[in-house]
């Protein structure tokens, strides 16, 4: 039997909907390649830019073959077992659509995690992490939390504490997974050198150009409406017991929180770094804005536009304390990833479980069904079914990227192939690995990669 006409143009237009959405959230993957240019030195430009492009292209890869079977295929609560290599699909329940949508989120994750150990790390090393976290360790989580059989998910039956994990968009699923991987990564690397000196000080490192990390701001921004808006999958579901409310009424709230918790993490960093180091500076605004949306991004569909402003406000001083620890370890992190996508995505986890309002929870995980009940944030009356559950999201991605990323790392570190030898990384990896740098006017040293054997071979 088909379709009538009314689902006919439903469907099409819920498709129209995600497609678009999965091609803001890959213009995501612009923006991180700009800020992360942005972030290094010159000397390192090109080879940065290399690693953005390699994370997109292995993910693919990896995502298409494996990772979307393990997360959306069926069998068990811990991992999917069919879908290989997109078998069977287009079927009842996913089309091509879908899976275009979630592989953008998955070359997301590696972006991140390149990010904590840019401007020391051997070429080969991104080839061997990125196809393994965004074919296996990424698809695992995402079945936990995202798949209607997941153990997490809230979306399953049973719902873990009667409530499930809510992580609409990936503050927990994207942001700590990657970050958590790129904590490991630069952990077992080491910093940079000339990083912090002989008495274990910070001496700074800041990237040449503040223009590409403003550039690249603007397009995260741009893409996170729809990688949080665009989650909702389907457009038109209209909610039962109303006259003009469904998706597209959460999805227009859902930007509008995004925007809030941004703008306002992104006001109380430059306002805070401000009063910490005397001046005003566009990098702390952009890594505070970016905080802010990470942040929201669990909560972003459940919680009212008032409380993503606190979302906001207390982002910005989890990333600005985080950055002063790091310091205080001798952390070394480019990008701030780990603080920024791990610290502030923890944050948002349990804000979620904090401030999630009831009403908003059914309208997104029951379609607005009339007589449901679900647990919903603590400091609203919602117990501490929702708050549990976040909890629990956040201990197990720790634990699950530790003991199969870290191992990956350590055992790239044993072989040698994640490290640079310390004289190219000071000469810089354009010019040692990648034939020359990505600047006309760098090559006032070196212009050629042929100058630079000579020196090498001299070296050794």
């Amino acid at each position: 039997m088909g379709v009538s006409w009314e689902e006919s143009v439903t469907y099409s237009i819920n498709a129209i909907y995600l497609l678009f959405s999965a091609y803001l959230v890959f213009v995501m993957q612009i923006g991180f390649a700009m800020i992360c240019a942005g972030s290094v030195r010159a000397k390192n430009a090109m080879n940065i830019m290399l690693t953005n492009v390699v994370d997109a292209v292995v993910g693919s890869i990896s995502f298409y073959l494996f990772g979307f079977a393990f997360a959306y295929g069926t069998s068990n609560p811990f991992i999917g077992s069919n879908l290989f290599a997109l078998a069977h699909i287009p079927n009842g329940t996913y089309d091509y659509a879908f899976f275009l949508y979630q592989w953008a989120f998955a070359i997301a994750v590696t972006g991140i995690t390149s990010g904590s150990i840019a401007e020391r790390t051997q070429f080969s090393a991104y080839l061997v992490f990125s196809f393994f976290l965004s074919g296996f360790v990424y698809p695992v989580v995402v079945h936990w939390v995202w798949s209607s059989s997941g153990w997490l998910s809230p979306s399953s039956t049973p719902l873990m504490l009667g409530s499930g994990a809510i992580d609409f968009a990936g503050s927990g699923v994207v942001h700590l997974v990657g970050a958590v991987a790129g904590l490991w990564g630069s952990i077992i690397e080491g910093p940079r050198a000339g990083r912090f000196d002989a008495l274990g000080r910070p001496v700074p490192l800041r990237g040449h150009s503040a223009t590409l990390v403003v550039l690249g701001t603007f397009l995260l921004w741009f893409g996170w409406f729809g990688f949080n808006p665009g989650s909702f999958d389907k457009i038109l579901v209209a909610y039962p017991g109303t006259s003009d409310q469904g998706n597209w009424t959460s999805v227009g709230r859902t930007a509008v929180t995004t925007i809030l918790a941004g703008s306002t993490a992104g006001i109380v960093t430059l306002f805070g770094r401000r009063l910490l180091v005397g001046h005003w500076d566009a990098m702390d605004v952009c890594n505070g804005l970016l905080g802010g949306f990470v942040s929201i991004t669990s909560g972003c569909s459940v919680v009212e536009p008032w409380a993503a402003i606190i979302c906001g406000f207390v982002s910005a001083w989890v990333l600005i304390g985080l950055n002063i620890v790091a310091l205080k370890l001798n952390y070394d992190d480019p990008l701030e990833a780990a603080q920024l996508h791990g610290g502030c995505g923890t944050w948002g986890l349990l804000f979620t479980g904090l401030f999630a309002k009831e009403e908003f929870v059914i309208q997104v995980y029951n379609s607005g069904e009339i007589g449901v009940s679900r647990p919903y944030g603590l400091l609203l009356g919602g117990g501490w079914g929702l708050i549990g559950a976040q909890v629990i999201e956040i201990l197990t991605i720790f634990g699950w990227v530790s003991v199969t990323m870290g191992p990956i790392f350590y055992a790239l570190h044993k072989l040698e192939l994640l490290r640079i030898p310390v004289n190219e990384e000071v000469t810089g990896l354009d010019i040692s690995c990648h034939g020359g740098f990505a600047y006309a006017q760098e090559n006032y040293y070196l212009r050629l990669y042929g100058d630079y054997m000579p020196i090498q071979h001299g070296l050794s």
